[in-house]
């Protein structure tokens, strides 16, 4: 049984991807956010999902210890998490590395402002060019869904959902933002919750 959320969330995902777990990447932050560090997500795992990578944040929820007097809601209630399909990176550890990188900028978002990101909403940018490292894909932002694979988890400090992050082209963000598409719609045109940064827009 796991003795704190960290574990949780890890024996969770590692039982989803038994057959793979070899393949399973592991990332750390240098210097945590409690300590003066800049990125306020604790850890990251990477699991093979055959052909995606399937990353999981850590750190949104309370990993080691009971902070909140909310006894029922780990944290902030929520962690995030992103499929990435193998096929449309050039280079999957930088790939892998970019799609960190912005869900820590997310996760400041929460930590700095309060911000809480819940499934089926839109993440808008503003930027023309991709979110890729290269900055080449059409995909500039993000719609939110519930985690398939895992919607919630019971931890020993709360609870929490997993909302994952699906890439969006600037085009159909604007459609959502203007009212002629709707987050649920776009989810279910595109068919998959796996990241395709060679995609092109629906719209």
């Amino acid at each position: 049984m796991a003795q704190n959320g960290w574990e949780a969330i890890r024996d969770a995902f590692d039982e989803i991807y038994t057959d793979t777990l070899e393949n399973t990447q592991q990332f750390g932050t240098l210097i945590g956010w409690q300590l003066g560090g800049p990125d306020p997500l604790d850890s990251f795992r990477v699991y093979d999902g055959g052909d995606f990578w399937h990353i999981v944040g850590f750190g949104l929820s309370e990993l080691f210890e009971k902070q909140s007097e909310n006894q029922e809601v780990s944290g902030y209630g929520l962690e995030f998490t992103f499929k990435l399909l193998k096929a449309g990176c050039n280079d999957e550890q930088k790939e892998i590395r970019t799609v960190i990188s912005i869900m820590q900028d997310l996760a400041r978002l929460t930590f700095e402002e309060g911000e809480i990101f819940l499934p089926f909403e839109y993440i808008y940018t503003g930027q023309q060019h991709g979110f890729d490292s290269g900055e080449q894909s059409q995909l500039t932002g993000f719609i939110t869904v519930p985690e398939p694979r895992l919607e919630s988890l019971q931890t020993p400090f709360g609870k929490l959902i997993f909302v994952e992050l699906v890439g969006a082209t600037d085009a159909e963000l604007q459609a959502i933002m203007q009212g002629r598409l709707r987050v649920r719609e776009l989810y279910e045109r595109l068919g998959t919750d796996v990241t395709d940064l060679r995609r092109g827009s629906l719209i």
